[in-house]
């Protein structure tokens, strides 16, 4: 396995996906049509997405000693992640979710963390060969502040995806060089709505911090870039069939952070980046393991 270039750091869940015709209303139940098993987890995903976009990746995390555990590892060691850095609990079970997906392709999850909650970064080396390192809000906040700090000592860039959005005035705002978030996420630090592109862009300037880059995902909308020190802009979403969103934020961070990791601009990074994410939305969970970097570039080819 070649040496890293790419460290994430971050969550490991057993996901349980359900489809139905339409979200649930409060106290009702539904018929569902499918159930899906999946290896889950913001960084799991993220990890395993960046290792199938080219980029040697590492990941540090935490899995319980149980099935969903094996399970989880077996799935990166699948992907070729060096999962070196997994650490097992002995008193915590592995995280898990379970979600909703409907015939639009909108969804909704709940998430039980486990042992992702009780993860030390305390005795944990970033390994010297990795140029990036990716965080989420999966993970404790002082994990990601721990790691943050390392990697900025050593000259690292550190991307945060944050997501699920909790309080941002922390040292760990000074410490990212790109952040990564949703309209939905974007709305709730920014204390603003995000119904449209302006309001992305005024949200990215609102949480951009000195030589920080920020990058406002917007779904079918596109996304909006803010360089460090630059003006906003707004980039097209690649049109497809939707057949479930479910995942795409993890898909277009994997897929970035493997093309910066290998030395490409932000430009084509982002434009790689959304291509990835609109594949994986137009696919069938069963068959997105079989999205490559030879379709994506086919599809930024417009073949």
């Amino acid at each position: 396995m070649a040496p890293p270039r790419v460290l994430v750091a971050g969550s490991l869940h057993y996901d349980v996906l359900v489809s139905a015709d339409r979200l649930p209303v409060l106290d009702e139940t539904l018929p569902g049509r499918s159930v899906n098993y999946l290896c889950g987890g913001k960084g799991g995903n993220q990890a395993v997405a960046a290792a199938r976009h080219g980029a040697p990746t590492a990941f540090f995390g935490q899995v319980g000693r149980d099935a969903f555990g094996r399970t989880l590892l077996e799935n990166l060691e699948r992907a070729g992640v060096d999962r070196s850095g997994v650490r097992i609990s002995e008193e915590v079970p592995s995280g898990m979710s379970v979600a909703i997906a409907d015939s639009a392709g909108d969804y909704g999850a709940v998430i039980v963390s486990g042992a992702n909650l009780t993860l030390d970064a305390g005795s944990y080396k970033i390994p010297a060969s990795v140029r990036l390192v990716v965080l989420q809000n999966e993970i404790p906040e002082s994990v990601n502040e721990r790691l943050a700090a390392q990697a900025r000592t050593a000259g690292k860039t550190v991307i945060l995806n944050a997501a699920p959005a909790r309080p941002f005035d922390t040292p760990l705002r000074n410490l990212v060089d790109i952040l990564v978030l949703n309209r939905v996420e974007a709305a709730m630090l920014s204390d603003s709505k995000v119904d449209s592109v302006g309001d992305a862009c005024a949200a990215a300037r609102h949480l951009s911090m000195p030589g920080q880059e920020v990058i406002v995902t917007l779904g079918a909308d596109g996304l909006v870039y803010l360089p460090a020190g630059g003006a906003p802009e707004h980039l097209p979403a690649m049109p497809v069939e939707t057949v479930s969103s479910h995942g795409a934020g993890d898909a277009f961070v994997g897929a970035l952070v493997a093309r910066l990791a290998e030395d490409a601009g932000m430009a084509e990074a982002l434009s790689y980046a959304q291509a990835a994410a609109a594949l994986h939305a137009a696919s069938t969970p069963e068959s997105r393991h079989l999205v490559t970097p030879d379709q994506i570039e086919k599809a930024l080819e417009g073949d």
